[in-house]
């Protein structure tokens, strides 16, 4: 069959080419990929360790059932979060990891929802009852900020999102943010949860905007930079927690997560945006334009 795979040269990233067909464990699903999504973390992933068959989040249809008799049947359409090798035409995911589409949501909408969405799911969750409450996220223009943005906003939160640019920030106020900012430190605090993706200097902001018993959420650290923070930065959020977060180990299984995700696309409660959705035979193009922050939202490939 054929994948993308690392290509080892940092300008072409990766290469199509014919690989061996994968087995599935007894408790796994064939699933025949049709569009999966890009991953910032993939890159680092493809850039620290060349052998990584890539590809995780997915959108397609099982070409073979569990032989455990776990999972969906054959032909069933499916949302998977492969563990890697989701970038090609066939991958093997374990039935804990599946879970069956609507009729009405696409491949291409199913593959923005693993790691995005999930993310952005499990990470509000932590902020426990936010009806009312003030929630601010960063790099909300991202994959995870626009799905954490319209969720904690239907929840009834009051949203503030961070974007580099009014260009970035398109749509945001269509998925509820009540207020959007360029830059962490022109919020206006304090607020009850706040979800940090950037790292350095936005985590240190995000400690002098956290509210009393607030939560700051961690879940990335995507200026590559750390972040210098004293005892005295808390001053204002005394009894708040700093939680570092990561959506692999937040508790398997992800299958009845990824079924809400999907019900919620279905029936019109969460809109994935995809800032960039081109034939898997583009993938250098699209690595590049992710890379380089020229991607809104999630960036699709099509498996054609």
């Amino acid at each position: 069959m054929l994948a993308l795979v690392n290509s080892k040269n940092p300008e072409t990233l990766v290469e199509l080419r014919e690989i061996p067909e994968p087995h599935p464990a007894p408790d796994h699903v064939l699933v025949e990929i049709r569009a999966f999504s890009l991953n910032r973390g993939e890159l680092r992933v493809l850039a620290t360790y060349p052998d990584w068959p890539p590809g995780q989040d997915a959108g397609g249809v099982v070409a073979r059932a569990a032989a455990d008799g776990s999972g969906p049947p054959v032909g069933t359409r499916v949302v998977a979060w492969a563990d890697e090798g989701a970038w090609a035409q066939r991958v093997s995911v374990p039935t804990r990891r599946v879970a069956p589409l609507p009729d009405n949501v696409t491949f291409e909408a199913a593959a923005t929802l693993p790691i995005a969405g999930m993310t952005a799911l499990r990470a509000l969750r932590i902020g426990g009852q936010i009806l009312g409450r003030r929630v601010l996220v960063t790099g909300a223009a991202g994959g995870v900020g626009r799905f954490a943005v319209e969720m904690a906003a239907r929840s009834g939160a009051i949203v503030t999102g961070v974007a580099a640019s009014a260009e970035r920030a398109m749509g945001l106020r269509g998925l509820g943010a009540e207020e959007i900012v360029d830059g962490i430190e022109r919020a206006s605090g304090p607020f009850d949860l706040i979800l940090e993706s950037a790292g350095g200097a936005s985590l240190e902001a995000a400690a002098g905007l956290v509210a009393p018993d607030g939560v700051i959420v961690m879940y990335g650290n995507s200026s590559g930079q750390p972040a210098k923070i004293a005892f005295n930065a808390f001053r204002g959020g005394p009894r708040c927690r700093l939680y570092p977060f990561f959506v692999y180990e937040s508790g398997q299984p992800f299958a009845p997560d990824l079924a809400l995700l999907a019900s919620l696309i279905g029936r019109g409660q969460l809109h994935p945006h995809i800032g960039l959705k081109t034939s898997w035979r583009e993938a250098t193009a699209a690595l590049h334009a992710l890379r380089n922050r020229q991607v809104n939202g999630k960036a699709v490939l099509l498996v054609d």
